[in-house]
């Protein structure tokens, strides 16, 4: 097989293709039974949002906190 081969199948036969998987996939989106999935998909970012947020405070906890909540010894070396 040669390179004009390969276009002469790339001009025609793969156009179709992907053209048709183009429409398949623009008819899977919007879809009559995707609005609800897709709303629910667009409100994770806001799912667990009970207030906003304060200026304060860190926006994913604070790191250090975390750390020595999870651990048994304090920084003297006594166990808690």
């Amino acid at each position: 097989m040669d390179y004009h081969i390969f276009r002469e199948f790339a001009d025609s036969w793969f156009l179709i293709f992907l053209f048709a998987f183009f429409v398949a996939i623009v008819f899977w989106v919007f879809r009559p039974g995707a609005r609800r999935t897709y709303n629910d998909t667009s409100e994770i970012p806001f799912r667990h949002d009970t207030r906003p947020l304060d200026p304060s405070e860190e926006p994913f906890g604070d790191p250090q906190s975390q750390d020595e909540s999870e651990s048994h010894v304090t920084k003297g070396g006594v166990e808690k």
